[in-house]
């Protein structure tokens, strides 16, 4: 990022850049004002450190989704936001520690001793450690002193997203359906990125896109069954007729298929429309 971050070289104001970057506040002043208000519970400190939470976890996401989504849109502008939102990642995920902190009291050796005995905050808090270390070297003076070892450093990013998947689920207990919906994601992403590797420039065809989102909704759906099977001994028939009838809801299934196929149509609307354009102007 050169200066500012709504700006782009030499200096330029970035419309996109400075939308993305207010964007990026509102989840935590969202959580900011409903907390004065009361609005969040009878245990508003409890529940603004799970609301951070799960934004830290939702920002990565989003982080990891801009290389798929740059090539099925063909909208290269994404990429210059692409490490804004890895920082904003950090920076949600580092709150989060401190509203921690702060509902323990700030008792310091009270807090490591948890962090070392409680698997679940061991794993999150090396989350925030190698978070730390990719915003740290997320400024451009860092890209061009490292080199290619900037990029296998940020490799780390799927590492940490497993990390904060598996924190997530051991923090959500009976109410599992995002978590297991960013699993879902997240198979996506890396099949993606897997099939990716065949193509030059790393632009998958939409059919495959599209197929891989197919494949990791279905599996998405049977990785749920299999868990409420493992868990709390529900037969998987049962937990798939659920996810076919729709009574409890949209599934995380549905959520992962329909998000990759909706991200495909749109790939598709845009490459149709720029065939038109391209043979009206011919």
């Amino acid at each position: 990022m050169t200066g500012w971050p709504w700006t782009e070289p030499p200096g330029r104001l970035s419309p996109f850049k400075l939308v993305v970057f207010l964007a990026l506040f509102v989840p935590g002043v969202w959580t900011a004002v409903n907390f004065a208000l009361g609005q969040l519970g009878p245990r508003p400190l409890t529940e603004a450190i799970h609301q951070v939470g799960l934004w830290t976890i939702r920002f990565l996401f989003v982080s990891l989704a801009i290389t798929p989504a740059r090539h099925i849109l063909q909208w290269t502008q994404l990429l210059l936001v692409r490490r804004m939102i890895g920082v904003a990642a950090f920076a949600y995920a580092f709150v989060h520690l401190i509203l921690y902190m702060i509902d323990e009291k700030f008792l310091l050796l009270h807090i490591g001793s948890e962090i070392v005995l409680r698997i679940y905050l061991t794993i999150g808090f090396t989350a925030l450690i190698g978070l730390s270390a990719l915003a740290a070297t997320s400024t451009d003076g860092m890209v061009r002193e490292l080199g290619r070892r900037w990029q296998k450093l940020h490799r780390l990013t799927y590492a940490i997203a497993v990390l904060a998947i598996v924190h997530m689920f051991m923090q959500s207990k009976a109410d599992v359906q995002e978590a297991t919906w960013m699993v879902g994601l997240f198979a996506w992403l890396m099949g993606y990125r897997l099939i990716a590797r065949r193509y030059r420039g790393g632009r998958v065809p939409l059919v495959w896109a599209a197929t891989i989102g197919i494949v990791a909704g279905v599996v998405t759906a049977l990785g749920e069954s299999l868990y409420f099977w493992w868990k709390m001994g529900i037969a998987p028939t049962r937990v798939l007729a659920v996810n076919f009838s729709l009574i409890a809801g949209i599934r995380p299934g549905w959520i992962v298929l329909s998000t990759s196929l909706a991200l495909c149509a749109v790939g598709l609307l845009v490459v149709t429309l720029r065939g038109m354009r391209s043979r009206a102007v011919a």
